[in-house]
């Protein structure tokens, strides 16, 4: 017998769900004795206790489904040592469940900051397989994380449908994508939306390089620019803040989010009229795109392999097309940061996109 515990943790995003059928399939198909438990609500369904045991039939009809049918939840890592309200103790608590439950191994589905909890309970001594979900591509040691390639297609389409009313109106439109750390995913949804300036976490833009693009495009004649803005955008004078300073300043500002104080700047720079699209959390809803099935599909049935063989203590990556398992402890706490100096983004500068910098 075989007694396997998913969770989900985290924010969600297209394609958990199609993940978790993956594993599942692989052991129901592999493994002639297999018990599913379903942790609800991610990390505080393990600490609380709170789970269900899960049939085959939960897994049919989830492929083309969106969120997450055993819930999820953010339980911040930096917190996971500090005793709740009241004092328990959360990785004590994590620990016994698990042991209370007899759990084999633990699937876990998740981002950065659930990798890094991840690889504390493989250093509990607990087995741990993970996989790596977030729609902004940037957990280290996979090329590829799922519901990315969804969220691109979403933060795209929003960028597609600004084209015509902003030529309609001769206008300038800001869409501010998510990505608070890094700028995967504006990046990519930009160059497919054909946005004229992208900002982006790791490239702090000066307002000046961004004003003079815009001028340019109108003495060319070209009646309306777009911009895609990561939610993290960052300006050169906030780049020289410390973190304490720079979490000060966004507190204290009068703007929603960063792409109002550009609107607004851009307004006193130029005089054109500027407007705001957020699609917000559109990007993580709906259905996963073909391509994030296929590559969730890949990922849980090599998942479902690594259990199988009693292989624990990775996360499940894909890099070139492979399926590769990769150590925990090489993935936890580490950050796929979008590199200036990327080849792809020489070859948007060379289209002529701006980058503000």
């Amino acid at each position: 017998m075989k007694r396997i515990g998913f969770l989900t943790s985290g924010g969600d995003c297209q394609s958990l769900n199609a993940t978790m059928r993956g594993v599942a399939k692989t052991l129901y198909e592999n493994c002639k004795d297999v018990e599913i438990y379903g942790i609800l609500e991610g990390y505080k369904g393990l600490i609380y206790g709170n789970y269900r045991k899960m049939e085959p039939i939960d897994f049919t009809g989830i492929l083309t489904e969106g969120g997450t049918i055993i819930g999820t939840s953010r339980q911040p890592f930096k917190k996971m040592r500090t005793p709740d309200e009241n004092g328990l103790d959360k990785v004590e608590a994590m620990k016994s469940n698990y042991k209370k439950w007899k759990l084999d191994c633990l699937v876990i589905l998740g981002g950065n900051g659930t990798h890094k909890t991840a690889n504390l309970l493989r250093e509990e001594g607990c087995n741990v397989v993970t996989l790596p979900k977030t729609i902004d591509n940037d957990i280290w040691g996979t090329d590829m994380t799922f519901g990315f390639q969804s969220a691109v297609n979403i933060a795209t389409n929003a960028i597609d449908c600004i084209h015509t009313t902003a030529a309609s109106h001769g206008r300038v439109f800001i869409v501010e994508v998510m990505g608070h750390k890094v700028g995967w995913l504006t990046l990519h949804a930009g160059i497919a939306g054909g946005a004229d300036i992208i900002l982006l976490p790791e490239i702090p833009y000066d307002i000046k390089s961004v004003v003079k693009a815009l001028e340019k495009r109108t003495k060319e004649g070209k009646r309306f620019s777009i911009l895609a803005v990561a939610e993290g955008a960052i300006s050169k004078e906030e780049a020289a803040l410390s973190k304490k300073e720079l979490k000060a300043k966004r507190k204290n500002s009068p703007y929603p989010s960063i792409s109002y104080q550009i609107g607004k700047e851009i307004e006193e720079y130029t005089g054109q009229e500027v407007r705001i699209t957020v699609p917000g959390h559109t990007q993580r809803g709906g259905e996963p795109c073909p391509y994030d099935r296929v590559l969730s599909t890949r990922l849980g049935a090599a998942a479902g392999r690594l259990i199988l063989d009693k292989k624990y203590g990775y996360m499940v990556g894909m890099c070139d097309g492979e399926t590769v398992p990769v150590p925990l402890e090489e993935v936890a706490g580490k950050l796929k940061m979008v590199d200036p100096d990327t080849p792809m983004i020489q070859e948007a500068k060379d289209l002529g996109i701006c980058f503000g910098d």
